[in-house]
């Protein structure tokens, strides 16, 4: 009777080759992040570039326009 109760368990991995398991699954979790950490930080920096610089640009070629712009007419 107790052999059939030890034959209908599940088998389990011995903890060496589980520990292996986890470790792979953390290297690639690992991996992932970092290759997400890429993204988010390259996104930042295009955003930086593309949108804020111009802005701070508009901030010194607006007055100047202006300047020109009056001294054109007269005003």
């Amino acid at each position: 009777m107790d052999q059939d109760l030890l034959e209908n368990q599940p088998k389990t991995d011995p903890p060496k080759a589980e520990l292996e398991e986890m470790s792979q699954k953390i290297d690639e979790i690992n991996r992932i992040t970092n290759r997400t950490y890429k993204i988010i930080l390259w996104t930042a920096i295009a955003t930086a570039v593309l949108f804020i610089l111009p802005l701070i640009a508009l901030a010194f070629v607006i007055p100047y326009f202006l300047k020109t712009l009056t001294s054109i007419t007269g005003l």
